[in-house]
């Protein structure tokens, strides 16, 4: 059975990655249909999509979906998903507007891909620092339980968006040609050759970023661990694509190293870069473009008891963001959820 798709947010950087990739996994789609701002409405896509005419959103336009990808925001999700829901498809999301939602759920496809079965029309696409850890963390912790995590991430300016990526190429430029570069616009100060231990805002009275209780939360949600101890600090390092992360991870049974590799190589989506003696490691420069997570640097933590060590990247835009949301309609179809085979519809 094929199925009509809708890519909403199709000429952002996510969306465009989602174009590409139902292209590359020959999703069985009869029809993709690319939606985004009136400001983009009429406009014929090049690259991913290319020929494909970006449509507006309106109630009629989007009838007659079986699926639809989203990748625009809080604000268009909160407005247009239900939309989208109440109209047939079954949407998945990758803004934050429904993660933690009790009745939507968060699924990792090598995680809890049985989750995605109690859906009622939305199914939510983690946070892209999330996604990568909890692919890496999963062996571990099915094999001895995660009791307690530390989370240090340095997030590539992609995660942002193409106005972040060009403010940093902008800024590196004139640098590099001994000028001043204009004032920071998308982040709070300038980001090329530089760290920013921010990432997205903080609410009043709170000292972690919205950003890091995103990690926190979804974490727990997704792993159906409601107490797990787990701290995060979130840092926009100048990097075009990749994110990494520090992980320090407390097991409730002793894990050695040698076994933490051999779980993780064995589980899917994942693979382990790990020879430091050789230089052998994951690096945001080599991951670009890749569909799986790299883990490297384990070793124990001499501090504290069954305590292990990881660095773990990937691409933000492809697992992050796009790859999951695909493997995600994927699921979808695989389980019979999609063209009203099962689909509970969103009220």
């Amino acid at each position: 059975m094929t199925h009509r798709v809708a890519v909403v947010g199709a000429t952002g950087a996510v969306g465009q990655e989602i174009l590409r990739t139902l292209e590359a996994r020959g999703f069985p789609a009869s029809e993709i249909v690319p939606f985004a701002s009136e400001r983009s409405a009429g406009r014929t896509l090049e690259g991913p999509g290319a020929g494909l005419v970006v449509q507006a959103l309106s109630d009629e336009a989007i009838k007659g979906f079986d699926v639809a990808l989203f990748s625009a925001g809080s604000a268009t999700s909160e407005q247009w998903a239900p939309r989208f829901a109440r109209a047939g498809a079954i949407v998945v999301d990758n803004s934050s507007q429904w993660r933690m939602d009790p009745e939507v759920p968060l699924v990792v496809g090598e995680v809890n891909p049985e989750a995605i079965d109690a859906h009622h029309g939305i199914v939510a696409n983690p946070n892209c620092t999330t996604m990568q850890m909890v692919v890496a963390l999963k062996p571990l912790h099915d094999a001895a339980g995660i009791e307690r995590l530390i989370l240090s991430s340095y997030q590539s300016v992609s995660g942002t968006g193409m106005k972040a990526i060009n403010e940093m190429l902008g800024q590196a430029h004139a640098l590099l040609h001994e000028s001043d570069p204009a004032p920071a616009a998308v982040y709070p100060h300038q980001i090329a050759f530089n760290v920013i231990p921010q990432v997205e805002s903080f609410k009043d009275g709170d000292d972690y970023t919205t950003e890091e209780r995103k990690v926190v939360a979804e974490t727990r949600k997704i792993l159906g661990e409601p107490d797990l101890r787990i701290s995060a600090t979130c840092a926009r390092v100048p990097v075009l694509v990749g994110h990494s992360e520090s992980i320090n991870l407390q097991t409730r049974e002793d894990l050695s190293p040698e076994r933490a590799r051999e779980l993780i190589a064995a589980a899917p989506g994942v693979q382990v870069l790990d020879d430091p003696a050789n230089a052998l490691y994951p690096l945001a420069i080599d991951v670009a473009g890749q569909d799986d997570v790299f883990v490297g640097r384990i070793r124990r933590d001499p501090s504290a008891e069954r305590t292990l060590n990881l660095w773990v990247v990937g691409d933000n835009l492809r697992k992050g963001a796009a790859l999951n949301a695909v493997q995600l309609a994927e699921l979808l179809d695989e389980r019979g959820l999609l063209g009203g085979a099962g689909a509970t519809r969103a009220a």
